[in-house]
């Protein structure tokens, strides 16, 4: 079974970092955060595997138990928000320029090649280089700093003015900033990207806009494996009940660019690479309910899954209060 982290926290606010590895998850005494530890594992130049297995272990816990319970936060995180840097890509995997390409055929009412498609095939061209080189960069986007990520079990709250609030199962590479500039993968979690697709459609060049939305994380931080075919469920559970499920496919087998050369264009930029940040940095998705015509609404719950993780993420939508601003000029 893969090797997996975990960030608990107890009701009475103290933190732990919990391995779980072979059926069976202890706490690891002397650490009580992910990124502290692979911050130990730069400085002595080991695995981040390694570093977690070298602690001593407390007591065993039950993982699905703790979820239950809202004990789980995300699987890393940040004390100063401004340095945890949440971003993604799209159109990255096999069959995911087909609903963006319809979106904006309907909007444009015209039957030449959109520019969702055209960079599409570009990555399904040379989006997966040979060792060494470089490949077509994808699409990129902004999401947040660390105050927009949520844990396994928390609301997604869309702004009051959002037109949608819908999910994206994804994997998301998290990273730490080694002393050096060099980033290091910790490793892969689960995750729902959240976006406004609604907005999205109106016009292409609102993407940005559709993409700065919260975001959560899985429970589960996956260290010792790349996993390459990753199949999961997402579905969204309306009044108790299942009102729309799906299959969907990630890990490099089933995308059209390969994790390096992603990795390569999010941190060939200088100002990705600054000591001591951590990125979450989201893979893309094929598979949306709002391609297949649903529309989301408050108290809907998000549930995606998949293996190797052995935990879902469950998230319920609700929408912010209205919070006008206002600029004053001094």
């Amino acid at each position: 079974m893969a090797l997996r982290l975990l960030q608990h926290r107890a009701p009475d606010g103290a933190r732990s970092v919990v391995l779980a590895d072979q059926g069976s998850a202890h706490v690891l005494l002397g650490v009580v955060q992910v990124r502290a530890l692979a911050q130990r594992a730069i400085d002595a130049g080991i695995t981040l595997a390694a570093a977690a297995r070298a602690c001593p272990r407390g007591p065993e816990i039950d993982l699905e138990q703790e979820l239950a319970a809202g004990n789980f936060i995300a699987p890393i995180d940040h004390e100063d928000p401004a340095h945890l840097l949440m971003t993604g890509t799209g159109l990255t995997h096999l069959g995911s320029a087909e609903g963006r390409d319809k979106m904006h055929r309907d909007a444009a009412a015209s039957e030449h090649q959109t520019d969702s498609m055209r960079m599409f095939l570009e990555g399904l061209a040379d989006g997966k280089p040979a060792a060494g080189e470089v490949g077509q960069q994808p699409e990129w986007f902004y999401k947040g700093d660390g105050s927009q990520l949520v844990g396994p079990a928390d609301p997604l709250e869309m702004p009051a003015f959002a037109q949608d609030g819908g999910e994206e199962p994804e994997l998301a590479g998290i990273y730490l900033i080694g002393p050096d500039g060099t980033p290091f993968r910790l490793g892969f979690a689960l995750a729902n990207e959240f976006s406004d697709h609604v907005t999205e459609r109106h016009n292409y060049l609102w993407l940005a806009h559709s993409k700065l939305r919260q975001a959560a994380l899985g429970p589960e931080l996956l260290i010792d494996e790349t996993p390459a075919d990753v199949c999961g469920a997402s579905r969204i559970v309306r009044d108790g009940k299942v009102l729309w499920e799906k299959p969907f496919l990630s890990g490099e087998d089933n995308m059209s660019h390969s994790l390096a050369n992603l990795e390569h264009h999010h941190f060939k930029y200088d100002l990705f690479r600054r000591p001591g940040d951590v990125h979450v940095h989201f893979f893309g998705t094929a598979t949306l309910s709002f391609a297949d015509g649903v529309r989301t609404q408050e108290g809907d719950t998000f549930e995606i899954e998949a293996a190797p993780f052995t935990l879902p993420l469950r998230n319920r939508l609700t929408r912010a209060a209205p919070a006008p601003v206002a600029v004053k000029v001094l």
